[in-house]
């Protein structure tokens, strides 16, 4: 009774006589749609831009539970994906534009505990479009967000988030794809 279990171990140990060789990570497969384009110029909005034909426009009714604080709040919505573009709307003069920008490095910046990195690049899309497009690389909630201003009148600041917990190795493929069509919808903006 005794040799019966060293018996099956001694058999199972000399069965294997294949070096063990690790698989590669590996993720699936995702189908990415062609790059298209269409316009969204909706009456009473005061810009316009060109967003992806597989994504959806959506208006943004609350923040937090509560309203917005103006109607010309939106996200561009990647059901494919469960992502969307948050995009908020602001007016110079009911804010100061100092605020505003302080707000928007703030808001980049509170990623700053699990970044491994941020970084800014200016972004001068026409003589009266321009701002700041923000890369935080890390397991953070938003990989890629921007603000766009013409200084005197109009702010917009936007953001990609997904329905997933932060995971950059994951998430890396569809965030980069996306954040083709976010620069896009920056380079078509313009203001009514």
């Amino acid at each position: 009774m005794v040799c019966r279990p060293w018996s099956a171990l001694v058999i199972l140990l000399l069965s294997c006589n294949s070096p063990y060789t690790p698989k590669p990570t590996g993720y699936f497969k995702i189908d990415f749609p062609e790059k298209k384009y269409q316009l969204f110029d909706q009456p009473g909005y005061p810009y316009t831009f060109e967003y992806p034909t597989y994504a959806h426009v959506v208006k943004d009714s609350t923040f937090f539970g509560d309203e917005t604080e103006n109607p010309w709040w939106l996200n561009v919505e990647f059901p494919q994906f469960s992502s969307r573009i948050y995009l908020s709307y602001k007016i110079i003069g009911s804010y100061k534009l100092d605020s505003l920008l302080n707000d928007a490095f703030n808001l980049t910046n509170k990623h700053s505990i699990k970044a491994s990195y941020i970084d800014d690049s200016v972004m001068n899309v026409s003589p009266n479009v321009h701002g700041e497009f923000f890369k935080v690389e890390g397991d953070v909630a938003t990989a890629s967000q921007f603000f766009l201003t013409d200084s005197t009148r109009n702010f917009l600041r936007g953001a990609l988030y997904f329905d997933a917990t932060p995971n950059e190795d994951s998430l890396r493929p569809v965030n980069e794809f996306l954040v083709v069509d976010m620069k896009h919808l920056i380079s078509t903006l313009r203001w009514k």
